[in-house]
């Protein structure tokens, strides 16, 4: 009997174990929240070692995923960016996109985006602490949950045994702290024609969700087929829809170049621009289930033709 009972635990064991599940997982957006947004990364500053670490963070679970290099250096797309809010003396740095291509074979590729630089020691000028000078901004929910998410997404889709009837192109974004920097740069020095690019899907702070506002999904209105997409998605984490497809983030980039975008964002907080921007503050199952709905929106979208664009007026 004993033995009867410790063979049915090793069997309970290996089924709950193996296989991994695809589907995003609180365990794993921690640990991805934890090593961008830790002390030792000192804010990711643009034009910082630490920034240039967190690039290559990136660019190895790229690689872990199987994606295909698509930047200009490998999966860098390197830049000059220039702080404009303070005089500092290094106000030119040097910055990088990070660029993965998940290629199905498809005419057409969804893009998917974040954000992976931050504020630094608070020195880039856009600090909401009243002495920010020294102070290391972690950045957890701004943007380190964006990149978290992108990272989830790109495992997701290079792992699920499918081949979709589109190609992912992932793109983590530097120096969109100094004005959207990366996505313009992307988009006036495209690493595929933008023309074969079905949609851009962003994610800019994903990680303090309140379920009494839900998150938002904005670009609602940047196209006509958004409504049948969204039609049948229903989830227990809470959302909300916004027309806008301009904005203060990466996919405004991409919509003023008439491209369809989303933009999931789950609202400001008193944490914004701070130093207490931590990863203790981050609703881990939250953010899964926001990209549970991404995934799904995705999935959806991918069953009809290219998006036509609609302006928002």
């Amino acid at each position: 009997m004993k033995s009867l009972i410790c063979s049915v635990f090793l069997l309970t064991l290996s089924i709950t174990s193996f296989p991994q599940s695809i589907n995003p997982s609180p365990e794993r957006i921690h640990a991805h929240i934890s090593k961008l947004a830790s002390d030792k990364m000192k804010g990711r500053g643009t034009g910082s070692k630490e920034n240039e670490k967190a690039a290559r963070y990136v660019a190895r679970e790229f690689k872990k995923y199987h994606l295909q290099p698509k930047g200009t250096e490998g999966f860098y797309q390197p830049f000059t960016a220039k702080i404009r809010r303070i005089v500092v003396p290094d106000s030119v740095r040097k910055a990088n996109n990070v660029i993965g291509f998940l290629d199905n074979g498809a005419e057409y590729t969804i893009v998917i985006g974040a954000h992976f630089d931050h504020l630094g020691t608070g020195s880039q000028g856009s600090s909401k602490a009243e002495k920010p000078e020294g102070q290391i901004h972690n950045g957890a929910d701004d943007n380190a949950s964006g990149v978290a998410g992108l990272l989830e997404l790109a495992r997701y889709f290079s792992t699920n045994s499918v081949k979709e009837a589109y190609n992912f192109l992932f793109i983590a974004f530097g120096a969109e702290e100094l004005g959207l920097v990366g996505s313009r740069y992307f988009v006036n020095n495209p690493t595929l024609p933008l023309e074969k690019i079905n949609f851009m899907g962003n994610m800019d702070m994903i990680g303090r969700y309140d379920a009494n506002r839900g998150v938002g999904i904005g670009g609602f209105g940047t196209s006509q087929e958004w409504p049948v997409i969204f039609k049948d998605v229903k989830s227990d984490t809470k959302f909300f829809t916004d027309k806008a497809g301009s904005g203060g983030s990466d996919h405004g980039s991409f919509y003023a170049k008439q491209i369809p975008v989303l933009f999931f964002h789950t609202g400001g907080h008193d944490d914004y621009h701070k130093p207490t921007d931590d990863i203790d503050k981050i609703d881990l199952k939250a953010e899964a289930g926001i990209l549970g709905i991404e995934i799904m929106l995705i999935e959806n979208a991918m069953k009809l033709p290219k998006l036509k664009f609609t302006e928002v007026k």
